[in-house]
């Protein structure tokens, strides 16, 4: 099922058309009068009486093919509330067969100058579908109107929110793609067709990177058949040439664990572990659709972890892009290898004003946090407070863990300057950051996200259908609306 948004100067309404409307929290209609006829008004009343006020809609169907929609409005509604009753209401509107909605925007009184554009954007976000590979394809089309001459989004808000959707639902369809289509060849591919997007695409293959010194990543995929990539994304929408705001992503597009094998269940779960680089793949196509006053960029490394007779060893020892040698004792510790070089490469070549890295690196954070909370680390406390809002803001929360000195001593080698992995100390996330850390190597305002709780849901959420989230577009998106614009 597919959401289509038309917005209409006028208030004109076919008298069988399905109805939205917004009342009180105590969902009073006496303001509703206009909006319906004597007959609805006072069936409405009467069904008012015996309903469950306590919910949030309130659907009812006056015959086959007509529906009034009734939404209260809390005085104290937050923006992410404001977007959930979005996606609450598409879970009323996609039962049955009804496929025209007429809104009335005239009739949301909201203290939030943007309640419509919020809500609606709920709406589109829970309606994603990835059925792409489906033999039978859901066909339904919902056509939602918006009508009234107040509380409308201008022009240049509607292509702001559906550049975000756009964003949001481009890393959802990465991450939702399998291992067997969206390998590095592929993924490197897709992205040199963002150039039309007004994006500035390099891509680097295995020859550049070998001749660059990035040993750390290509270990990781040399044990597959497909090549391995960094590729980087400008955005230069600022007028001066200030330095960049950029984010890193994890692109490991099917995890094995290499000889470090995963257990066989769950392991086609591994598609998603390029999260990380969806997520920033996303939010620069964001920031070039909605052209933001920012210069950005984007680097992701793609590569695959196999299984085969050229795969790497436990035991190997590799030279990274910084200099630094890294024991490799389990090869399924992989993504902060990719990580390494990359954001070494990232901070030497474009000296950002800050980096983010976002990865599914670790499942310690998801015993610790669950999927609730994205764990954030940083070396930076301005920085982490600004991410911590954006996140709280549009309700993709991330909770601080700790970075200290004190666990360097786990990721100490006795063979090169750091191994890859803890046995012997737990905090497996914190150590993980704690390796990342180390090859951030100016100082440079740094923060890292571990997305492993985060970028996939099995049960769906308020915003989102089961499946890939997209999350961290709509986080970082606000971290540079709020901050950086």
């Amino acid at each position: 099922m597919s959401i289509k948004i038309n917005y209409s100067k006028n208030t004109f309404k076919k008298p069988s058309s399905n109805l939205v409307l917004f009342c009180d929290d105590k969902f009073s209609i006496n303001k509703l009068k206009k909006n319906l006829s004597s007959s609805e008004y006072s069936y409405i009343s009467d069904l008012l009486k015996n309903s469950d006020l306590k919910k949030n809609i309130l659907v009812f169907e006056l015959n086959a093919k007509k529906k009034i929609v009734l939404i209260s409005i809390k005085n104290n509604f937050k923006t992410a509330e404001i977007e959930k009753l979005g996606g609450e209401l598409h879970g009323r509107i996609k039962q049955g067969k009804n496929s025209e909605y007429f809104i009335d925007a005239d009739t949301a009184i909201s203290k939030n100058e943007n309640f419509i554009s919020h809500f609606l954007h709920g709406l589109k976000l829970k309606s994603y579908e990835f059925n792409k590979y489906k033999s039978k394809k859901t066909t339904r089309l919902i056509s939602i109107f918006v009508l009234g001459k107040k509380n409308k989004p201008t022009l240049q808000t509607q292509l702001k929110f559906k550049a975000l959707e756009e964003g949001t639902f481009y890393a959802r369809d990465l991450v939702s793609e399998p291992g067997n289509v969206l390998h590095p060849d592929e993924y490197a591919k897709r992205l040199n067709s963002l150039r039309k997007d007004g994006l500035k695409i390099n891509v680097y293959d295995e020859k550049k990177l070998k001749k660059m010194g990035m040993h750390a990543l290509l270990g990781v995929g040399q044990g597959s058949i497909r090549g391995s990539y960094l590729v980087t994304i400008e955005w230069n929408g600022a007028k001066n040439k200030s330095r960049p705001l950029a984010f890193v992503g994890k692109g490991v597009c099917f995890d094995t664990g290499g000889y470090s094998l995963k257990p066989a269940r769950f392991m086609e779960d591994m598609t998603y572990d390029m999260a990380g680089s969806a997520t920033v793949v996303g939010l620069m196509k964001n920031f070039a659709l909605r052209k933001a006053k920012i210069n950005a960029v984007g680097v992701v490394g793609l590569v695959e972890n196999m299984v085969s007779g050229n795969a790497q060893r436990p035991g190997d020892i590799v030279k990274s892009y910084s200099g630094k040698t890294i024991e490799i004792l389990n090869t399924d510790a992989e993504g902060r290898l990719v990580l390494a070089d990359a954001l070494t490469f990232t901070e030497k070549k474009f000296k950002p004003k800050f980096i983010v890295d976002l990865a599914t690196l670790t499942g310690a954070i998801i015993v610790c946090l669950g999927s609730e909370y994205a764990g954030l680390f940083s070396n930076d406390d301005k920085l982490s407070e600004q991410i911590f809002n954006a996140g709280n803001e549009v309700e993709e929360k991330v909770w601080r863990m700790p970075l200290h000195k004190n666990y360097d001593k786990l990721m100490n080698s006795k063979n090169a300057d750091v191994q890859n992995i803890n046995y012997v100390g737990g905090a497996g996330s914190t150590t993980a950051a704690q390796f990342l850390q180390r090859f951030i190597l100016n100082k440079t305002p740094w923060a890292h996200l571990d997305i492993a709780g985060m970028a996939f849901s099995k049960y769906g959420g308020a915003l989102n259908s089961a499946g890939a989230t997209g999350f961290g577009v709509r986080l970082l998106n606000q971290l540079v609306e709020e901050n950086y614009e």
